[in-house]
């Protein structure tokens, strides 16, 4: 894979390739349904990472206040099992984006078959851990593809 650690960002937001490791599997060697939510994690880590926003940067308030982002919901649905040894892509693109909240979705593939497809929201909080708004930075940043060529964001 000539691919960068971290994947790479896209048209529509980000695509990061994982191998399925034993580790992985049940003894099946069919994926575990809670590994997917690593690879999902991996997939939004690494989209915040290459556009600049890192996790450590938003505790210490490199961005603006320091802030975290929590996960507060996840529609998930599991439609074909990954197997050992399978190269999945985790493609992670920002939905809707308001003043205290991220919605994204993320899909993971294997080629062109959809595996698994999910719907998270994430919610932007003080390092107090109560909500509060994004720096204009954060929210420049994480804008859907479609906000950045001139929709508006949304509010919440």
């Amino acid at each position: 894979m000539s691919e960068e650690l971290a994947g790479r960002l896209t048209d529509f937001g980000h695509a990061l390739r994982v191998r399925v490791y034993f580790e992985d599997t049940d003894f099946s060697g069919v994926v575990y349904h809670a590994r997917y939510l690593h690879f999902l994690e991996r997939g939004r880590s690494d989209f915040l990472r290459l556009k600049g926003i890192g996790h450590r940067e938003l505790h210490a308030g490199a961005l603006g206040e320091k802030m975290a982002f929590a996960l507060r919901h996840m529609d998930i649905d599991f439609i074909r099992p990954g197997r050992i040894d399978d190269i999945l892509t985790v493609e992670t693109r920002t939905v809707r984006l308001g003043g205290a909240r991220i919605v994204q979705s993320q899909r993971i593939v294997r080629g062109s078959d959809l595996l698994v497809a999910a719907k998270v929201e994430i919610a932007v909080i003080s390092a107090e851990g109560k909500p509060m708004r994004m720096p204009p930075s954060v929210l420049t940043a994480l804008a859907p593809a479609e906000t950045v060529t001139g929709a508006s964001l949304t509010s919440s």
